[in-house]
């Protein structure tokens, strides 16, 4: 940014957010700019409340004189919500800026009762947890939703989602917005939505492998999908389709009808459900993939081999997924990721990948658990409203 006269405040803002500069001698330096307007522009981001002085900084010149102070983002200024859908199940929260969960709810809530019964919930959901802060619907910044289903992230919109019924090119945006507003009395709320492993990686990448500069998270739960993460960015594909492995076709499959209408795909032999299914049909009663995580828990033996076999079938396409995208962590997360499943993934993967693909690649299980999602969707909201070029239009909008 060196030389960019032009710098605004929401390009010092950045600076600071990301710590390459927190003094005002700094952010000259950067910039470019002249002590005076570096100091009217601050001067905006102190008057919106999104910016507070910090303690002194070391005294740079060898004769001594007064410490110079630093400048810090002000996490406490404003709350995100964040909330994330499974087919049966959902977590909700509220976070700090700086992506600290400051309270969350978990619950039942199923996708096939349909977008508008159960956004609406997560309206009421959200009203609670506020009340629990203690904070007001003023300082409700954003919010974040992950969903079990590709997204256009254009539109907000959820795409030909296999195992969400009925929601397929919904408005999500503007009904959880409308359930804000019924329910918080919180108006104009900015809402995004992205799939659920892709948030997932983005918290995980953030929160533990910030150097990992390409990281890949695999989600095995009713169904499976992947979260990749390029140069601390979320890829997606052209629209929003990325990751979507576990509609890929394999061999073991060939007779077995997934849910998305076609046969053999990888989430139809291989995921949380089917591990589920297969155990139903012997008598062990599991009907999703968060049974077959408590069967596991317990070391139920049947589940136990069956989640190994389901790891080799994932660990089988990921060879490929591996070799493609050269990852340096490939994380295993959902109800099947634990040490049976694990096993049967570093089986298979080792054996059909390049030696050259996964010579520094380490493959793990996830950090955040089921917070992961939460996190991810926090921060999502806080990059997109705290961009350089959104902070310009958000001061304007605050008339500073």
């Amino acid at each position: 940014m060196t030389g960019r006269v032009q710098a605004s405040a929401g390009d010092l803002l950045e600076l600071v957010r990301s710590r390459r500069a927190v003094t005002r001698g700094a952010l000259q330096q950067a910039t470019g700019l002249s002590r005076a307007t570096v100091g009217q522009r601050l001067d905006r981001l102190f008057r919106a409340g999104w910016l507070r002085e910090g303690a002194g900084g070391p005294v740079d010149s060898p004769l001594g004189g007064r410490p110079s102070i630093t400048l810090e983002f002000d996490d406490e200024h404003a709350v995100v919500l964040a909330a994330d859908l499974d087919t049966r199940h959902a977590r909700a929260a509220v976070l700090s800026l700086s992506g600290e969960i400051l309270t969350e709810h978990s619950g039942t809530l199923v996708v096939e009762d349909g977008p508008d019964a159960v956004l609406g919930e997560l309206g009421r959901w959200f009203a609670e947890l506020l009340v629990k802060t203690g904070r007001g619907a003023d300082a409700v910044c954003g919010a974040g939703l992950a969903v079990p289903g590709p997204v256009d992230s254009e539109t907000g919109r959820v795409v030909q989602p296999p195992i969400m019924p009925g929601w397929d090119g919904y408005d999500i945006r503007g009904r959880l917005a409308r359930a804000l507003t019924e329910h918080t009395g919180a108006t104009g709320v900015p809402v995004l939505v992205d799939n659920d492993a892709n948030l997932m990686a983005y918290g995980e990448q953030r929160a533990g492998y910030p150097d990992c500069s390409a990281f890949v998270l695999v989600k095995v739960s009713t169904g499976i999908g992947a979260g990749v993460v390029v140069d601390g960015s979320v890829f997606r594909g052209v629209d929003g389709g990325a990751g979507d492995i576990g509609h890929i076709r394999v061999p073991e499959g060939a007779e077995t009808l997934c849910r998305c209408g076609s046969y053999g795909c990888l989430a139809a032999v291989a995921s949380g459900g089917a591990v589920a299914r297969r155990l139903a049909e012997t008598g062990v009663p599991a009907a999703s993939g968060s049974d077959v995580r408590d069967l596991l828990a317990s070391g139920h033996p049947e589940a136990v081999g069956l989640a190994r076999e389901a790891g080799r079938r994932v660990g089988e396409v990921l060879a490929t997924v591996v070799t493609l995208l050269n990852p340096g962590v490939l994380m295993i997360a959902g109800d099947l990721a634990g040490t049976p499943f694990l096993t049967g993934v570093r089986e298979l993967l080792y054996q059909r990948a390049l030696p050259r693909s996964t010579a520094r690649l380490d493959v793990v299980t996830a950090r955040l658990g089921e917070r992961a999602a939460l996190v991810g969707a926090g921060a999502m909201v806080v990059e997109h409203l705290y961009a350089p070029e959104r902070v310009e239009e958000r001061l304007r909008a605050l008339g500073v």
